[in-house]
């Protein structure tokens, strides 16, 4: 009978040794097994990945974000120096901050397109209506993401645009002067605009959307895929 030496046999990965040992200590591969082997109803097509794309253009529009974040100067007086350096000096930037804005443009438009499926198909009903409050909230937070977003260059045209939206808020029965106050943080677009836009921008609606973005898949998880009609 034939013999292999101990140098001969295989040895355990060293990966599955360490993938072993967490699981040893914290017990999740089999919650990740049941979480992950989640049936999906039949006919699903190209057009349920809207959904998925939307969240591939979350993450790089944050990863971009960071790197972004590192380099710009909210102020008047040095934001458009900053992103003119960040474009001219730094290895890629002009790169990144076109990946950043192009993703940008994509998630509005892939976002859209999964409510629109959504709506088409009647996967809004009963009993999947709380998320299609959140799904439209979101859509609200991405929009707000555009417009807060787009001041951040501080050039004559988003200036000029960011104040016709601010004027449009403003416009509103009530709740509008206030609104347009909360906005502008002063009489005129300046330098506390431009402030309460990049925190707003950086901070307050990644963190909603972060939120939301729990609430949509633990739902979707929940209740499953609704059936194509």
């Amino acid at each position: 009978m034939a013999t292999t030496s101990p140098a001969a046999r295989p040895r355990p990965r060293r990966a599955s040794r360490l993938g072993d040992a967490i699981d040893e200590r914290l017990d999740v591969r089999r919650p990740l097994v049941r979480f992950l082997n989640k049936p999906v109803p039949e006919g699903i097509t190209f057009y349920h990945c809207f959904g998925g794309l939307a969240f591939f253009t979350f993450l790089v529009l944050v990863v971009t974000g960071v790197v972004l974040a590192a380099f710009y100067v909210p102020s008047p007086d040095h934001a458009r120096a900053s992103l003119a350096w960040l474009g001219s000096s730094v290895p890629l930037g002009a790169v990144l901050r076109n990946l950043h804005r192009w993703s940008a443009y994509a998630m509005v438009v892939l976002v859209v397109a999964h409510m629109v499926r959504v709506f088409v198909q009647g996967a809004y009903r009963k009993p999947r209506e709380l998320n299609w409050v959140v799904g439209v909230l979101m859509l609200v937070m991405v929009l707000a993401f555009g417009f807060t977003g787009y001041l951040l260059p501080w050039d004559q045209k988003a200036y000029w645009a960011t104040s016709v939206g601010i004027n449009m808020a403003g416009s509103v029965p009530v709740v509008g002067p206030f609104l347009a106050d909360l906005l502008r943080g002063g009489p005129t677009v300046g330098a506390l605009t431009l402030l309460r836009f990049y925190a707003a921008h950086v901070f307050v609606l990644p963190a909603l959307l972060a939120v939301g973005l729990v609430l949509h898949f633990a739902m979707v998880r929940r209740q499953g895929i609704a059936r194509p009609l």
